[in-house]
């Protein structure tokens, strides 16, 4: 599998249902998830065998110049010793104008990361740290 934005994002961004700059965006180490193009929201992930082993505070320092999305580096804080192969899935955890989490069910996934710099991560009780690639595409790219 490679990285992948997934569809109904994409249509969420057409329709004002996905905000970068405004919703609340998190990133969640995943494993045991087989990334489907069509799945929606967070509670599909976790109803499809993939378990979050640990979530990132919000992104912060976001810009989405040129429809490139970037952030500031993230670390996962004592990421406890589970399993190997975890993989990063990036969702709008609040409703689109920001605000508290919503529930699974209503928190929008955006994109599953699977290659990168410490990916896939393998936990050892310690901290994970992502840095974003600094190239054309950021974190992503529109």
């Amino acid at each position: 599998m490679t990285s992948i934005l997934f569809g109904p994002a994409k249509e969420g961004f057409l329709k004002g249902e996905i905000s970068l700059s405004t919703a609340t965006i998190k990133t969640s180490l995943v494993r045991s998830y087989t990334p489907n193009a069509a799945h929606k929201f967070v509670s599909e992930v976790t109803g499809a065998g993939g378990v979050i082993a640990s979530t990132a505070p919000a992104l912060t320092s976001k810009t989405t110049t040129l429809g490139v999305f970037d952030a500031a580096d993230i670390t996962f804080t004592a990421v406890t010793t589970n399993a190997n192969n975890h993989y990063l899935l990036i969702y709008q955890s609040s409703a689109v104008t920001g605000g508290a989490d919503v529930a699974a069910s209503a928190q929008r996934i955006i994109a599953w990361i699977d290659t990168g710099t410490n990916l896939p991560a393998v936990p050892n009780g310690g901290d994970v740290n992502i840095v974003w690639d600094n190239s054309a595409n950021k974190i992503f790219a529109l």
